[in-house]
């Protein structure tokens, strides 16, 4: 935008210095941090700036539904990390999730999307966009096979996980991504558990990236927000108009605080996976647990490609405990570990700072039919842990206790 000095050109910098200074703008003082604009509009000099600023011949602010300084800071900064032209911010992660789907689909329009999604995810097809007419086929989103029968026929979008919400699978999204576009799908990838830290979808072929920033990008439970990245082509017509009519929008607040998440990203990211592989690695080989899965860990059965795509393995641990009898039994081993943690934190998010565990059979995708969550992989003994940035000894210790409580 004119009406401000220019950030700083990002051209060949590295992705730790743009998390840090991507798309920051200063204002006439000149202040170090990032300026907050808490406002909900902008005056003009003369009624005809007005009536040119609404009919878009001027490039300026007019109403923060539309657009915001502080928002526009923290989209550049994550369109940048990302390698992405341009990026929606949203007020949450759902909401980037319902206004990428929803601009691109009308009565009539086919979804494919592989059946390992979020809850609410299956929620908004399922239930909102059915009702609108809007079909979605599912396949076993590692499947490769299932992807070529299902786009064989024309599509509108194609939807997927990479790694996927709970149980960590790691699709082909190169391969994916070239079957979408065979089929006239526009491709979107929600990249939550990854990051652009680990992994870039957009050099993988994907058309749009949506992200809950809730989770690692503000990584300290502070605010909710998310996001849609893409291209300016993309961006720039059916979704900004839900977008800027519907009003999804992030708040300038909370688009600062974010920011300011993205400036320490890279170094939490990084430090969180690397205690994550190590504490996946020990899970493994104690006593009450059934399996674990991690992308970087070598029994993961898509370990080469997690590798191929991804340059970690990620802050989540999945774990199957021993005793509930197979997917679908009951809850008891999984209640009883998470009861016995005293460090570690029962919350359905993930990405904090802090250690997080919840049972997503009963949490994050209780909404998901049973035959549906096991068809996922998500037994009733499956325990999500999102690995925080404590001593990795304190979480062993915990995590041990938990342990301990399926032999007392």
């Amino acid at each position: 935008m004119p009406d401000l000095p220019c950030p700083i050109d990002p051209d060949g910098l590295r992705p730790s210095t743009l998390a840090v200074r991507g798309g920051q703008r200063r204002s006439a003082y000149q202040e170090t941090s990032e300026p907050l604009y808490l406002t909900q509009g902008f005056v003009y000099d003369t009624a005809a700036e007005a009536a040119a600023a609404f009919a878009e011949e001027i490039d300026r602010y007019t109403y923060s539904r539309y657009a915001n300084p502080t928002v526009t800071t923290f989209e550049e900064r994550l369109a940048l990390l990302d390698g992405a032209e341009e990026g929606l911010a949203t007020a949450t992660g759902m909401a980037a999730v319902f206004t990428a789907v929803a601009s691109l689909v009308r009565s009539g329009s086919r979804i494919v999307a592989a059946r390992e999604l979020f809850g609410s995810t299956v929620t908004v097809f399922d239930e909102i966009l059915a009702g609108w007419g809007v079909r979605t086929d599912y396949v076993v989103g590692t499947d490769v096979e299932q992807w070529a029968a299902a786009l064989a026929t024309p599509a509108d979008v194609v939807f997927l996980e990479s790694p996927s919400n709970p149980m960590q699978d790691v699709l082909d999204v190169r391969e994916i991504a070239r079957l979408g576009h065979e089929a006239g799908a526009v491709v979107i990838l929600d990249n939550v558990f990854a990051t652009p830290v680990l992994q870039r979808p957009l050099e993988l072929g994907v058309d749009l990236v949506v992200y809950s920033a809730t989770k690692h990008i503000d990584g300290q439970g502070r605010c909710m927000g998310g996001a849609i990245l893409g291209s300016r082509e993309l961006l720039g017509g059916r979704i900004r108009t839900m977008y800027r009519m519907t009003g999804p929008n992030l708040s300038p607040f909370n688009a600062w605080v974010l920011t300011k998440g993205l400036e320490t990203l890279p170094l939490r990211v990084r430090a969180m996976s690397a205690s994550a592989l190590e504490l996946a690695g020990w899970l493994e080989a104690q006593p009450g647990v059934a399996s674990v899965r991690y992308p970087f860990l070598p029994s993961h059965p898509q370990h080469a490609l997690a590798r191929a795509q991804m340059s970690g393995g990620g802050s989540v641990v999945t774990v199957t405990l021993e005793g509930g009898g197979g997917a679908g039994s009951g809850v008891e081993p999984a209640f009883a570990f998470l009861d016995a943690l005293r460090l570690i934190d029962l919350s359905s998010n993930l990405g904090d700072a802090k250690t997080l565990a919840t049972h997503p059979a009963t949490t994050t995708h209780c909404r998901v039919p049973p035959d549906a969550r096991r068809g996922m992989g998500i037994s009733e003994a499956t325990v999500r842990l999102s690995v925080g940035l404590e001593d990795i000894e304190d979480l062993r210790e915990d995590l041990a206790r938990g342990l301990a409580a399926l032999r007392a």
